[in-house]
């Protein structure tokens, strides 16, 4: 069972201010491409739009329903993913991932302060929310 502290240090201050102002919530008009993904554990969903210049992601759009761990995520990655190129948001994937699945570091450079979620690594039931976002986002590259 979950004590009341264990769910404190999940949802720290940092998480819900993150969940609370989440960047770039607004659909693109034009996108190049748009990718959803749901997490059926909990019903939490994610719609990115993104454009791509260069090889870089140079517009990006999100509509986020999901529970706060899903928001801060996408708050995080909403926030640094300009700029960014297909093998970057790949890395920051896997990165997660492993930081939540097998004790892997915390994600590189610009998407360090993912580090936030470190808590929810002993929560496996959180992790597909937690990973909506970037994986919507890889998608979404992959078919712009």
């Amino acid at each position: 069972m979950v004590s009341n502290s264990d769910l404190i240090n999940l949802y720290s201050q940092q998480i819900l201010a993150l969940a609370a102002a989440i960047p770039n919530t607004e659909r693109l008009d034009n996108p190049d491409a748009t990718s959803q993904k749901r997490s059926p554990l909990c019903g939490s969903n994610i719609t990115v739009d993104l454009n791509v210049t260069d090889g870089k992601v140079s517009a990006f759009g999100q509509d986020v329903k999901a529970c706060a761990l899903g928001q801060a995520a996408a708050s995080i990655i909403g926030a640094k993913i300009i700029g960014c190129t297909y093998e970057q948001l790949k890395s920051a994937r896997d990165q997660l991932l492993a930081m939540l699945k097998s004790d892997g570091p915390i994600p590189d450079a610009p998407f360090d302060r993912l580090e936030v979620l470190l808590p929810a690594r002993e929560y496996k039931n959180r992790h597909a929310s937690i990973m909506l976002c970037i994986e919507a986002s890889l998608e979404a590259f992959e078919n712009a």
